[in-house]
């Protein structure tokens, strides 16, 4: 029975990323752009990918309070899979995107400065958050994020994504456990 499980999973990870074409020169010259718009044009390959997310959290035994979503596509994945877990989701929206007040954190990229930010009483002290973005490149908006839950007293649970690009080491810039459906 596990035997199957293991290969119904990855033959289900093997789908997802066969729905995930790579644009070259996207969007800018020499960038690889990862698209996973078309993992939501088929609505069994969708329910997959956040099944994949969600049973990969309760097998780690993780307990969540808040899925913390990062604009833009952490607002696709992120509410059906705190839905799954019986949770709150909170957005982190770029600076000036979120009406009231806000809790904001600049943080250094490879090419500049971005800030993100949240509702200022969205993440309560020690809440269990659970922060996704669809892919983690370098790993600067995810630090950016984790350095923002940080700064709310939130308790990291685990940094999460569909796809991360392992040449770029994104995962060396985030201190919290990282993990990724598909790792390329």
């Amino acid at each position: 029975m596990a035997t199957e499980n293991v290969q119904s999973k990855q033959a289900r990870i093997d789908r997802l990323k066969a729905h995930i074409p790579t644009v070259p020169d996207f969007p800018k010259p020499g960038i690889l752009f990862w698209d996973i718009m078309p993992i939501m044009q088929n609505p069994e390959v969708f329910s997959d990918s956040v099944a994949l997310l969600e049973e990969h959290i309760k097998e780690s035994g993780i307990k969540v309070d808040v899925v913390v979503g990062l604009e833009a596509r952490g607002f696709l994945f992120g509410p059906l899979l705190a839905l799954r877990l019986n949770c709150g989701f909170v957005p982190v929206r770029k600076a000036g995107k979120l009406p009231g007040e806000t809790v904001k954190c600049s943080y250094t990229l490879e090419y500049g400065k971005d800030t993100v930010e949240v509702q200022k009483n969205s993440i309560k002290p020690n809440q269990n958050v659970l922060i996704f973005d669809d892919l983690i490149a370098t790993g600067g908006t995810m630090a950016g994020a984790c350095q923002l839950m940080e700064s709310m007293q939130a308790n990291i649970v685990e940094c999460l994504a569909v796809v991360e690009l392992d040449d770029l080491k994104g995962r060396d810039k985030i201190k919290y456990p990282v993990h990724s459906l598909i790792r390329c």
